[in-house]
């Protein structure tokens, strides 16, 4: 029997267990929200042990859904990136909650790193990434100072520290496999984007000790095995890549100057460029794409940190709507935006930004104003941030896509999907299954068992496709308005930090 893959999606609101077939069609689709904590403002934390029940219960539902274990042949893992656990190594015990990708906690040090003259350069030379709290690097420090007695039961060894795929891989593994691929490590801060390996120079720079980091391997392969008492049988586990990298290839996008942008609670853009690193002047990241199968694609990155969660705020923070859905009935019962621009800085601003002081605003407002105008300049938002992502991509000489491809929940939205071909001028696709990071860790999973000699798939089904149809003078009218909206809270979030002084 064993024919079928068994994906692991753990994200930054749910964990998702899918059982795919060879055909590339979800057989079982399990879930369970996550969920967040906030014990600061800036601060996000996940339970990690909370994830590892989540991830058990959902695989064993299943698992059970297509006849039980005899039918998965492999696992993929697939995950939130930049997200951080340390744990003991002997107890598999996490010391502490996991720090979140979108936390802010870890700023100062980071811009203490920053004020150091060419320092900022030398990180990007040599991880493709820029010094910002997103990354992992300051959160494994923060945990090891904050912890008490880390640093030094991490300097004897008893300790790990790694990202959400390598704590689930300790666990499935009963302890066996410490272990990350190149994808997830590239988000680290601590990874060399050339040879793929931890750079002494920068753990020394993070003060992260070697002794506590997992072992890099490529996105396809063995990654371990899991307990056979978990599932009622042990499975290899053989596919392992980022969410967004898993995207990428859940939407074939293999080849140079495909493009794909994943609308989940951030989003996130990934450019495929080739088999060589590049290096952004315009505050992107370069970063790996995938590495399977003895290839390796290297990619360029603008991550947004606020789309699906803009969503969430206007739904259960400002009580806009009553449902997600209802974003875009409002918005198309509107002649045009009013003027108005909400620029979603709830936890920063990311790329082509980088302004983790940022804050949200509303700007434009008068008494015309309805809440159904605030609604539509949250989704207009999402487009405004990708227009500023592709103009980035583009000034940094890489071609311009010839179709974004689109996935996530908000891509749900045929208003929000229009608005994008039009603001973009950029022709948009979305497939029919919206499940393109479990997808390509299915996909990686297959590779690395055997299953599958490439991993170039044709779509099962044909995408959904919205063309550009705004003129250009309503484009440029519309973008010149949010460019003012984000230097407006650009000015007010420098005002509000103290300079920092170089050390």
């Amino acid at each position: 029997m064993q024919r079928m893959i068994l994906a692991i999606d753990q994200g930054t609101t749910s964990t998702r267990a899918i059982v795919f077939d060879l055909d590339w069609r979800p057989r079982a689709v399990k879930q369970i929200p996550l969920k967040q904590h906030f014990p600061h403002p800036g601060w996000v934390e996940h339970d990690a042990e909370e994830i590892w029940r989540a991830t058990l219960q959902t695989c064993r539902e299943a698992i059970a859904e297509v006849g039980g274990a005899a039918a998965i042949a492999a696992v993929g893992v697939t995950n939130q990136r930049e997200t951080t656990v340390l744990w003991e190594r002997a107890t598999g015990h996490a010391l502490h909650k996991a720090i979140v990708w979108q936390d802010r906690r870890t700023a100062e040090a980071c811009d203490r790193l920053r004020a150091r003259d060419g320092l900022e350069a030398k990180v990007q030379h040599e991880t493709g990434l820029v010094l910002d709290p997103y990354f992992s690097a300051s959160k494994i420090a923060w945990l090891l100072d904050r912890v008490e007695g880390a640093r030094e039961r991490a300097v004897r060894g008893e300790l790990c520290a790694g990202t959400i795929d390598c704590w689930l891989m300790f666990k499935l593994t009963g302890g066996r496999s410490h272990v990350t691929d190149v994808t997830n490590a590239s988000r680290t801060s601590l990874l060399g984007i050339e040879d793929l390996a931890w750079r002494p120079d920068l753990l020394e720079l993070f003060d992260v000790p070697a002794s506590v980091l997992p072992s890099v391997l490529p996105c396809a392969g063995e990654f371990g095995v899991t307990e056979a008492g978990l599932f009622g049988r042990a499975f290899p586990i053989t596919g392992v890549a980022g969410d967004q990298q898993a995207a990428l290839v859940g939407h074939a996008a293999l080849a140079p100057g495909e493009t794909k942008i994943t609308y989940g609670t951030g989003a996130f853009l990934v450019a495929n460029v080739g088999d060589h690193p590049a290096w952004s002047k315009n505050k992107l990241l370069g970063t790996v794409g995938f590495q399977a199968g003895g290839r390796t694609a290297y990619a360029l990155e603008g991550s947004i940190f606020s789309a699906g969660s803009t969503v969430q705020w206007l739904r259960d923070g400002l009580e806009a709507i009553g449902a997600s859905r209802e974003s875009e009935a409002l918005a198309q019962g509107l002649p045009d935006n009013g003027g108005v621009y909400l620029v979603p800085g709830f936890t920063g601003l990311g790329a082509p930004w980088w302004a983790a002081e940022a804050r949200g605003a509303i700007l434009g407002m008068t008494r015309d104003t309805t809440k159904a105008h605030v609604v539509r300049a949250g989704l207009e938002a999402m487009a405004y941030q990708t227009a500023d992502l592709l103009d980035a991509l583009a000034a940094d000489g890489a071609p311009a896509p010839p179709v974004l491809k689109v996935d996530g929940g908000v891509t749900a939205n045929g208003w929000a999907m229009q608005f994008l071909a039009d603001v973009c001028r950029t022709p948009v696709e979305r497939p029919s299954f919206q499940e393109m990071t479990a997808l390509g860790a299915a996909r990686l999973a297959a590779l690395g068992v055997g299953l599958i000699d490439s991993l170039d798939v044709e779509a099962v089904e044909t995408p959904t496709r919205w063309e550009p149809r705004m003129s250009d003078k309503e484009r440029d009218r519309l973008l010149s308005g949010w460019k003012g909206a984000v230097a407006g809270v650009l000015a007010m979030a420098r005002r509000a930090s103290p300079p920092t002084s170089k050390c």
